[in-house]
Order: structure tokens, then C-alpha cells, then sequence
């Protein structure tokens, strides 16, 4: 059963085909940046999926990942995309297509997945637990499509841990209030391995690695957009975020602005 109230515009209630563009940039920004890079490949080198092994990456997004698993599990294993966006859904499969990828992509949910129990090897999940209501229902089904001995990736967010400098001390607290509020579940990358053991799962190792844009140019997108919500909220004024924005701008041009957020990867697998 699908969430009623979904939080996410890549859940597939909110999607919008006009959006698929400026989400799949911003999937693709985020996979260009070195702390993304590093967390992903830490979790695939624990993974260690194999020839011959059936793996699922849900929450494929752009596909990019669930094609490093179809190479990994060639050419006699099968890799598996779940993405409820149609519009990311049939980027992935145009971008497998392009790179003669085996990958595969299904239409499906995270808290009902379309697959038998015991049926996986190998699953990754990225970035999706932030954005379920239920997050620990998701780990459940995880749990359920694993065989004994199968192994599964989670990496996500701490909100949390959210830097943005220069910002004045004032409105430091709003800021954090937004920045929490982007997702249904802001302290997922903290509780992943606490999700893991009560699906039934023995916790193998944790890792994590920092987000950190680049100090020499304002994150505008993102920067803006916690203005604007601060401001909606009526958490900060006008001129607080005018000088946000000012000081922002200011210590980008002297190679000192910062933004970060740290990400976790959890690795585990099912006893048996």
C-alpha cells in the first residue's frame, strides 16, 4: 500500500513531467559531488555483488547506480531499478539503453515491494528513507525480499548535521527549522542501523562522508530556497535574508562560503 501522504516529488502522486528535467540535474549534481562519490563507492566495495547474484536498487533515480550493479552481476545476474517516477523511471532505461547496460527499471514502492520473499541477493537503498512517513515499514520489506545471507546497502541523511556559513547567529535556528523540514524523516541517516536490527538484520559495518559544495560559489538553489521558506514562515525578515544572501555572496568570492551535510551508509545482511 502506498503512502497516503507522500512527502517526496519523486513519489509518483507528485509527479510532474515537467519536473523530470530539473530533478534528474539535480540527481546528477549531487552524483558528481566527491563525498556522494566516495559514500557510494564505499557501499558498493561492502556490498560486493557478484556474478550470477539478483540485485535491486530502490530508488534508482537516473539509473546510475543500478547500472554499476547490472555490471557487477554479469553476465548471468540480474540488476533491478525501483523508481515510482515515470519520468526518471524512462530516463534511466534511455541512459541503460545508451550505455548497453542489462539494468532493468520497475514502476514500484518502497513500502510494498513488487518481489517474492527471499528472492535478492544484493539491494541498496539511497536517499529515500528521508522521505517516507513509515521509514522502518521500508526496511521491513527489505528485509522480507532478502535471502539468507543477502546483503543490503542504506545510505541517507542527517539533516541534522546541515552547515550553512557565513549566516548570522540570529537566524541560525530558522535555517535549521527549514532545512529539517525538507524531509519526513530529517534524522534517517542516523537511524539506519537501528531499522536494520529490528527488521531482523545484523549490522555489518557504517560509514559516512561529508556533502560539501564548493566554497568558491553560492548553492543558489539551495540557498534561495531556504530563504524563501524561512521568510514564508515568517521565521526571518526581509533584511535578515538579504543579508544572508549579501554575506553568502561575499565569502564565496573569498573562497570561504560553506555548505555541507553529512551522509551515513549502513551495511548488513540477513542471518541464515
Amino acid at each position: 500500500m502506498s503512502d497516503p501522504r507522500p512527502t517526496s516529488g519523486f513519489h509518483a502522486a507528485n509527479a510532474d513531467p515537467s519536473a523530470t528535467d530539473r530533478l534528474a540535474a539535480a540527481l546528477d549534481a549531487q552524483a558528481a559531488n566527491p563525498g556522494v562519490r566516495r559514500l557510494r563507492e564505499w557501499a558498493h566495495s561492502r556490498l560486493a555483488a557478484r556474478p550470477g547474484e539478483r540485485a535491486l536498487d530502490v530508488g534508482s533515480g537516473t539509473g546510475s547506480e543500478t547500472r554499476v550493479l547490472a555490471a557487477a552481476v554479469a553476465p548471468d545476474g540480474a540488476a533491478i531499478g525501483l523508481e515510482p517516477h515515470p519520468g526518471l523511471r524512462a530516463l534511466a532505461e534511455r541512459r541503460a539503453a545508451d550505455a548497453d547496460s542489462p539494468a532493468r527499471f520497475l514502476e514500484g514502492d518502497a513500502l510494498a515491494l513488487p518481489l517474492p520473499d527471499a528472492d535478492l541477493d544484493v539491494v541498496r537503498c539511497e536517499r529515500v528513507l528521508q522521505h517516507l512517513t513509515d521509514p522502518a515499514r521500508a526496511v521491513a520489506e527489505i528485509a522480507r525480499v532478502l535471502r539468507p545471507g543477502g546483503r543490503v546497502a542504506l545510505l541517507d541523511t542527517d539533516w541534522a548535521t546541515f552547515v550553512l556559513h557565513p549566516a548570522a547567529p540570529e537566524i541560525r535556528p530558522a535555517l535549521a527549522s527549514v532545512t529539517q523540514a525538507t524531509a519526513a524523516t530529517p534524522d534517517a541517516g542516523r537511524r539506519l542501523a537501528s531499522w536494520l536490527s529490528a527488521a531482523g538484520l545484523t549490522v555489518d559495518d557504517v560509514g559516512s562522508d561529508v556533502v560539501l559544495h564548493d566554497p568558491r560559489s553560492v548553492s543558489w538553489p539551495i540557498v534561495r530556497g531556504l530563504g524563501t521558506a524561512a521568510l514564508g514562515r515568517s521565521l526571518i525578515t526581509e533584511e535578515q535574508r538579504d543579508r544572508l544572501y549579501a554575506d553568502l555572496t561575499a565569502a564565496a568570492e573569498q573562497g570561504a562560503f560553506h555548505l555541507s551535510v553529512t551522509m551515513f551508509a549502513v551495511v548488513a545482511h540477513r542471518p541464515g
